[in-house]
This record gives C-alpha cells, sequence and structure tokens, in this order.
C-alpha cells in the first residue's frame, strides 16, 4: 500500500510564503509524475502544478506561474510545493497526487493520477 502525506499547511497572511511536502511511503514506488492540486469550499479539485521525475520538467497553472515552485527530493521521493506572495484566493486544501507509469495525458487532467493524499490546509488571511 502507498501512502501519499502532505504536510506544511497553515494560517499565513496575505503575502506571506508557505513551503507544503509530500512524502511517499509503504510500498516503494517510483513515480513519472507528480502533481499538486487544491480545493476551495464549494469548489471542483483544481490543478496546480507537476513535475516528471524522469525529466525534470515542471509544468504550473496560470495563475500559479512566478509565485508557485514545485521541486522534488529523488532520494527521499519527496515532493515539494513552495508557495509564495499568497492571497486569499489560495486558500484551499491542497492534495498530492502520483502517477507511477507513463502517459501521454495532460498532467493537469486529475484523472491520471494513481494515489492522492489527504490533503494539507491552507488558509490565507487578508
Amino acid at each position: 500500500q502507498v501512502q501519499l502525506v502532505e504536510s506544511g499547511g497553515g494560517l499565513v497572511q496575505a503575502g506571506g510564503s508557505l513551503r507544503l511536502s509530500c512524502a511517499a511511503s509503504g510500498r516503494t514506488f517510483s513515480s513519472y509524475v507528480s502533481g499538486w492540486f487544491r480545493q476551495a469550499p464549494g469548489k471542483q479539485r483544481k490543478f496546480v502544478a507537476a513535475i516528471n521525475w524522469y525529466g525534470g520538467n515542471t509544468y504550473y497553472a496560470d495563475s500559479m506561474k512566478g509565485r508557485f515552485t514545485i521541486s522534488r527530493d529523488n532520494a527521499d521521493n519527496t515532493v515539494y510545493l513552495q508557495m509564495n506572495s499568497l492571497n486569499t484566493e489560495d486558500t484551499a486544501v491542497y492534495y498530492c497526487a502520483a502517477k507511477t507509469f507513463y502517459t501521454s495525458k495532460s498532467y493537469s487532467d486529475i484523472g491520471i493520477y494513481d494515489y492522492w493524499g489527504q490533503g494539507t490546509q491552507v488558509t490565507v488571511s487578508s
């Protein structure tokens, strides 16, 4: 059984920063791509960012470009999401996800991911 465990969420003032982590545990596996999604109350879960473990290429939703940075630590099998210049619209539960095999589909497609974390709450106050 594979588990993805997010951490690093919390309460931050607008303009502040947070760094989320997503650690994989359980049966050893290699991710092909890892992604971050977020879900605000009453809204659908939306793509934030993704990283390809083999080439290291990164992908972002337009509204996150320049503010958020996704990265990975191969040794620890951990994915990070550095979030800067946070605003109240970034308030949501943030989820990490992993896709274990190659896909030709867009990494922003929520349906391609095999494993999901339980989510971590990020609240940005004005």
